[in-house]
């Protein structure tokens, strides 16, 4: 079933399972992303916990929804900038955002051949980038969202978002000693 079927049957039908299928799809990742601008995962957690409240009481009007991962993704982008405003907290840095952000190397068959040795190597390199440049990658390379969805989500115009990706990979390559 596909997330536009769970869509319809949380909106028609207030398909509890449904609802759960949609959470879980979308749970890790969101938690994620809200860890990367608070370095809090209590909070984090709960954020992400009141956007799929949210969805659940608004069900009726999802069919307005074009675009839910995008929604998701403002949804949580807002809400941790208004706990951020709201605790006084005016350290919203780019730096912290360094220090919070998360890397992640799935585990797939691919990547178990990588050697130790390599792995560290990319986590130093995407650790170096700077951190738009770095969240913009992550959000494209891991999260698999467009680059129009990370420009939507963001705030930016879709040519940043390219000049960052670009500048992200160049000097990821140029780390990683490729040419």
């Amino acid at each position: 079933m596909n997330t536009q079927e769970r869509i319809r049957r949380i909106q028609v039908n207030g398909d509890e399972a449904a609802f759960e299928e949609l959470y879980s799809m979308h749970e890790a990742k969101l938690y994620s992303f809200a860890c990367s601008f608070l370095g809090d995962r209590e909070v984090a957690q709960e954020i992400v916990n009141d956007a799929f409240i949210k969805i659940w009481l608004g069900r009726n009007n999802l069919d307005a929804i074009k675009n839910l991962q995008v929604y998701l993704y403002v949804l949580i982008k807002n809400a941790c900038l208004n706990h951020l405003r709201s605790a006084s907290s005016k350290k919203i840095k780019e730096l912290q955002l360094t220090e919070s952000y998360y890397f992640h190397l799935s585990v797939d068959p691919a990547q178990l051949l990588i050697s130790k040795e390599l792995q560290n190597k990319v986590l130093k390199a995407v650790n170096s980038l700077p951190p738009r440049c770095k969240l913009i990658y992550k959000m494209v390379k891991e999260d698999d969202l467009s680059c129009n969805e990370v420009a939507d989500i963001l705030g930016l115009s879709n040519k940043t978002v390219f000049a960052q990706l670009a500048i992200a990979i160049k000097k990821l390559d140029d780390s990683l000693g490729s040419k």
